[in-house]
């Protein structure tokens, strides 16, 4: 079988699954971890469709063309729940897995399998993954449960050891830009993109799809180079500007993160890609004054920051700190 679902990269991932649906052994429950934007919840919608197609090309091979491939890949299948907290960077409740659980209870209404897709399982309170817990003990045979995370150490032990679990990998960078050039984008915005995306494909396609995010990308970048040597005025009405929109402080301080981390490849003299290869010449000079020392303190403040608002501490209060303490070359 040399069909990958169509998709781009986790060959590895796809040959698993299918052999799961052709040999019958379908496990109950699965988690798939890594960076977000890299095609994790694809990759499920694919499975639950070669799980429930009546079609199939072959074996484990969805038709993706039948009724119920289309309603499962629109996310409208009668048999697929999904869940998920109401924004990205939000909190993910336990009355949702309790309604989840409770739709498990049903046989499926028109397919094989019913499919309960909880997508960002990490932003689930305590509560949520407790309420789990209990769920993927109990799941009927005609359940399955799929699961996505940004890093499966986050989530509870007990509830890991309960799934089979596949860590995603970001793809080469060429693969990426490959990929993009055979969609008809032009050669330098393929590179651009590819890098940006750190070889995640499904974020590749976001900043091909929505060019107000490269757009949003460059004030962000632009903003963090006029903050480097602004004063404390300026950087305490950032702060406050910043900390008004929770989302959008999350989305900044991602980016100025890969920023930084490039600061810090290029301080150590590492060979790999900057991410952000069209300010290049920016970070080379910002490396040549700075020592990898403090490429790596900022990098580690800017992490704490999103650590720290995933615990919900004071937004104004974290943007405060982390401009205040941003290096002068």
């Amino acid at each position: 079988m040399t069909d990958n679902w169509n998709l781009i990269g986790h060959e590895w991932a796809v040959d698993m699954l299918k052999r799961h649906v052709v040999n019958g052994t379908t496990r109950h429950a699965y988690l798939f971890a890594g960076p977000p934007g890299l095609g994790r919840r694809t990759l499920a919608l694919r499975f639950a469709q070669a799980l429930n197609c009546q079609t199939p090309i072959e074996a484990g091979i969805p038709c993706r063309q039948c009724r119920d491939c289309k309603q499962i890949a629109a996310m409208q299948h009668a048999d697929l729940t999904v869940i998920q907290a109401e924004s990205e960077g939000g909190t993910l409740k336990v009355d949702q897995i309790r309604e989840a659980r409770r739709s498990l209870t049903l046989k499926p209404y028109q397919a094989k399998y019913r499919v309960a897709l909880f997508l960002r399982f990490h932003e689930a309170n305590d509560n949520a993954a407790n309420a789990l817990l209990k769920t993927l003990e109990e799941a009927p045979s005609y359940a399955v449960l799929i699961l996505t995370t940004d890093n499966a150490e986050q989530l509870l032990p007990t509830i890991v050891s309960r799934c089979e679990v596949l860590r995603l990998r970001p793809l080469r960078i060429e693969d990426v830009q490959q990929a993009l050039e055979s969609r008809g984008i032009e050669s330098s915005q393929a590179r651009l993109i590819a890098h940006i995306s750190g070889g995640r494909f499904g974020y590749a396609l976001q900043l091909i799809e929505d060019e107000a995010l490269l757009g949003k990308r460059e004030e962000r970048l632009n903003d963090l180079q006029s903050l480097i040597p602004a004063s404390r005025v300026e950087k305490f009405a950032y702060a406050d500007k910043l900390a008004r929109d929770k989302d959008a402080m999350r989305q900044v301080i991602l980016i100025w993160l890969s920023y930084w981390r490039d600061v810090m490849l290029r301080s150590a003299q590492a060979e790999t890609p900057l991410v952000n290869i069209d300010r290049n010449v920016e970070i080379e000079g910002l490396a040549g004054s700075l020592n990898l020392s403090i490429a790596r303190t900022t990098v580690r403040a800017l992490e704490d920051v999103l650590e720290k608002m995933e615990r919900n501490v004071n937004s104004r209060l974290l943007a405060e700190v982390l401009l205040l303490d941003l290096p002068r070359p």
